[in-house]
């Protein structure tokens, strides 16, 4: 069973094959979930010209906020901007595209790119600037636009514990986007805190089956939080 193996042995051999221009989609949700040391790989890297689509873009300092820092995302597909200063500096100045889509159509127009859906309708920014320039149709008497799915050159997702062949297991809030990025990547790289051998993950608990996933690196993982708040002692 070899050849199911998907796992890897270095960050390098996990991203092997990007280059500049390509685009890339990314689990997550503010930082929870991210895939922190890919992330982290790519920056080292240098690539450029980057087409990131992930539901925003980290913090200034972590994250896809790394990427920011150092021009190299061309383009940013995500619901909004959240913490990053970075992100929205160069918003604000044009030296960064930004196509901001309303979260749910995002999770949609990525799911519906892993499943070969090439378009769908949804009602969801009729009437506002989301659907100009968009083909609009009626249905039982609601006004709906057009949204085209999304896929990647790459895909990264980040998990709790996967087997060998790449079968994988979130936890908690950290499954967010994470099931449907990994669909939608012509090549879908997982870091993941463990990793277990075939048989020990029950499959009635696997959130996203190895068929989806290309390559698997275990990693440790900071886990910063985004904002913390706490009650008052």
């Amino acid at each position: 069973m070899a050849g199911f193996d998907k796992r890897v042995n270095s960050l390098e051999e996990a991203l092997q094959g990007l280059t500049d221009n390509m685009t890339i989609i990314v689990g997550g949700f503010g930082l929870c979930g991210i895939p922190e040391n890919l992330i982290a790989q790519i920056a080292r890297m240098g690539v450029k010209g980057l087409t990131v689509v992930s539901n925003n873009c980290g913090v200034d300092d972590f994250g896809l906020g790394l990427l920011l820092h150092k021009r190299q995302i061309k383009k940013m597909i995500a619901s909004y901007v959240g913490e990053n200063a970075t992100f929205e500096r160069q918003l604000l100045s044009g030296e960064l595209e930004v196509e901001l889509v309303p979260q749910g159509t995002l999770a949609e127009r990525i799911r519906a790119g892993g499943a070969g859906i090439p378009a769908f309708y949804t009602a969801t920014g009729y009437g506002t600037p989301v659907a100009e320039g968009k083909e609009v149709r009626a249905f039982c008497g609601r006004n709906y636009i057009l949204e085209r799915a999304i896929t990647g050159d790459f895909a990264l997702i980040k998990g709790w514990k996967a087997d060998w062949y790449g079968n994988i297991v979130y936890r908690y809030t950290a499954r967010n986007f994470n099931p449907a990025v990994a669909t939608a990547g012509r090549i879908t790289v997982a870091e993941v805190e463990e990793i277990v051998e075939p048989g020990q993950l029950d499959p009635n608990e696997i959130h996203t089956p190895g068929i989806y996933v290309d390559r698997l690196i275990q990693g440790t993982f900071e886990k910063r939080i985004e904002r913390r708040t706490t009650r008052p002692s």
